[in-house]
């Protein structure tokens, strides 16, 4: 779970000497390491408590587009989070922000989804509007300050990771609460409607998030982070690129065929991401993308050349995109180390619409057949299902930990977050075993 060793360690140290002590704080204070002990830097041990944090592994049984279960070859949760980390690590490098900061808040991105990717998490957001409702990335924080098990406050309240202040604002893509959350529209990079407001924040975790936030300039009080605007870029990036890919070796897209399909692909761009573009633009854009050298002139056939150069297009996109951004970026800067607040991410609007083209066509090929509309509406029954009997049952029929938060819990409301809480830390296959389990306890064939 570790990216190819760093080649430039000068700049990565003129990049950590732009970061201050307020930057390297960590919510709880920590003693020095022993002196036995290997010696890292504050974004390096932050990297290394989310590699080996429980949530991390889990991401290995989470739904991305087709499902971990799928086949062999198409991504996962986890497999997409490296590939997402490496390519925050590179374009962070490339801008002269610190990669590890990058790299941390990309392996940490998706750790809050639920089971069933996007389609959990709207059901999961109506069932919890109660107890304030939930979101990926609100979960997310929730796990790295919450959570995961590591430091504890004198107190005995946990403070999860404990990671520093300018990580866990890397890791805040929705700087916000939900009270503060703009209507939903859209959809997501798997295809789902956007049906749950995006925010960064529950109202019980609001102390933690002051804290990460603070220093954030008051004329901006919701801008990202740059290191977040490179975990959110390097996002778009991969999953744009890597859902095609896994199309294509898949046999669901032919790159080669789609001008057979283009009435169809441009309107599903339109209805999902780009409302007002017309067919002439797009027409422009693709044909742009296939003057690319590796663009394919034969169909996939799954051989090993025809696997070299599927990989070879992947990697010339990514190359692509985070170059055209990195020129970009570097134009709008006036020499200083961009860092945190101090500056935007600048992505050119020719290379958002062609991430968006890309999108189109894994969208339009891949996620609205039939097949998986029909899952996705038995994966929300399960989900539903599975999430009243943990409320019937109590504690004795959650894991140990959950058990404990609603032993504490003070109300109904409390006792709903920790069972939202429990069902969101399963993997899409124990979801299912779980509610398989429960509902043969209760009399019910599973």
């Amino acid at each position: 779970m570790t990216t190819r060793p760093d080649p430039a360690p000068t700049a990565d140290a003129h990049a950590a000497a732009a970061y201050d002590d307020a930057d390297r704080e960590r919510y709880l204070p920590e003693p020095p390491k022993r002196v036995d002990a290997p010696q890292r830097a504050p974004f390096e041990r932050d990297r290394a408590r989310v590699v080996h944090a429980a949530s991390t592994r889990r991401l290995a049984a989470k739904t991305q587009v087709m499902g971990p279960q799928t086949d062999d070859f198409v991504r996962n949760r986890l497999t997409h989070s490296l590939e997402v980390a490496q390519v925050a690590r590179d374009l962070a490098r490339a801008i002269g922000t610190h990669p590890d900061v990058a790299e941390t808040a990309a392996l940490a991105h998706d750790l809050g989804h639920p089971p069933f990717g996007h389609n959990g998490e709207a059901v999961l957001a109506e069932l919890a509007a109660p107890c304030g409702g939930f979101e990926g990335n609100a979960q997310t924080l929730r796990l790295l300050t919450r959570l995961e098990a590591k430091t504890f406050a004198p107190d005995g309240s946990s403070v999860g990771l404990n990671l520093t202040r300018a990580t866990l604002d890397a890791c805040t893509k929705y700087p916000w609460d939900r009270a503060s959350a703009p209507a939903p529209r859209g959809v997501h990079g798997d295809g789902s409607p956007r049906l749950v407001v995006k925010f960064g924040v529950y109202d019980d975790d609001r102390p933690t998030f002051d804290w990460l936030r603070r220093g954030v300039p008051e004329a901006a009080p919701r801008r990202q982070c740059v290191e977040a605007q490179v975990m959110d870029l390097a996002d778009d990036v991969a999953y744009s690129v890597h859902d095609v890919e896994d199309g294509v070796a898949a046999g669901r897209i032919d790159l080669t065929a789609l001008d057979r399909h283009r009435e169809g692909l441009w309107q599903t761009v339109r209805d999902w991401y780009a409302p007002g573009v017309d067919d002439a633009t797009l027409d422009e854009v693709l044909a742009g993308l296939r003057t690319m050298g590796s663009w394919p002139t034969a169909p996939y056939d799954g051989t090993r050349r025809s696997q070299a150069a599927l990989k070879n297009l992947t990697s010339d996109l990514v190359g692509r995109f985070c170059g055209a951004v990195q020129t970009a970026t570097f134009a709008s800067l006036d020499g200083d180390v961009p860092v945190r607040h101090s500056a935007d991410l600048v992505v050119p609007a020719r290379t958002g619409l062609e991430i968006t083209v890309l999108k189109g066509i894994a969208a339009h090929l891949v996620m609205r057949t039939d097949d998986r509309i029909a899952l996705m509406g038995r994966q929300r029954e399960l989900l539903a299902e599975l999430l009243a009997e943990l409320l019937r049952r109590g504690p004795d029929a959650l894991e140990p930990a959950f058990a404990e938060d609603w032993k504490a819990a003070a109300d109904d409301a409390a006792r709903l977050r920790v069972v939202v809480d429990q069902v969101a830390s399963l993997t899409d296959g124990s979801a299912v075993a779980w509610w398989g389990r429960l509902a043969a306890g209760r009399g019910t064939p599973a």
